[in-house]
């Protein structure tokens, strides 16, 4: 399917996984904004639609046998795609950055203690709806899918995707309480990994999101 600036965002990452990338480097949403045309996207962000277009005509040249196409794969791979992938390694991290979180505001709250605190509490908040949706969907919505009745899961599809946009807003506080990841020049090495921990931690949650609202959930609710 060809690439243009009326296509939805996030059809052209389920169709290109390629133009991922090119979201990403242009903090284009694609998971939780999927729905809105490039165009508009682009106009959000104040830059030229045609120039992402070009952008991503770019990477897909260089497209090869290893990308894959999660929008043609069975629901079940897709499925174990997620839970491998995204579910169980937040198992690990969100602990790991919790750890940190705490630290880091301990240690430095003076440093910026207004900052710090908030950065603390939207983490500590984000990580419990992250723990509690995981939960719902690999015990509720995700063994539907697997028996063959996505088409009757429009109740539960519809939470999760409000979780993600709380989600997403949780992940832009973040980025914004944190100067886009950037830590400060006094920063120890906990802070400057906490940092970099939060800005992977976006950047797996909005893949992981596109491929549940982008292509899931739609394939599902299709039937």
């Amino acid at each position: 399917m060809p690439v243009t600036t009326e296509t939805p965002v996030g059809q052209i990452a389920a169709n290109h996984p390629l133009a991922t990338r090119v979201f990403a480097r242009h903090k284009i949403d694609f998971c939780c904004g999927g729905g809105l045309p490039l165009q508009e996207a682009c106009a959000k962000k104040g830059i030229d639609a045609s120039t992402i277009v070009a952008e991503i005509e770019k990477e897909l040249a260089t497209k090869n046998d290893s990308d894959v196409r999660w929008d043609e794969k069975p629901l079940d791979e897709l499925i174990d795609h997620i839970l491998s992938a995204y579910h169980r390694p937040l198992d690990e991290e969100l602990p790991r950055l919790e750890a940190m979180a705490r630290k880091v505001s301990q240690v430095h709250h003076d440093k910026d203690p207004q900052r710090l605190s908030e950065m603390l509490k939207v983490f500590l908040e984000l990580k419990a709806e992250l723990q509690q949706h995981m939960a719902k969907e690999e015990q509720i919505l995700f063994p539907m899918i697997r028996q063959g009745q996505g088409a009757m899961a429009g109740a539960p599809v519809s939470v999760m995707m409000q979780e993600h946009d709380a989600a997403g807003e949780a992940l832009r506080q973040l980025r914004s309480l944190t100067d886009d990841y950037t830590p400060p020049a006094e920063a120890c090495n906990t802070w400057r990994a906490l940092w970099h921990g939060l800005g992977d931690l976006e950047t797996q949650m909005h893949q992981h999101i596109h491929l549940e609202n982008n292509i899931l959930f739609p394939r599902a609710l299709a039937g």
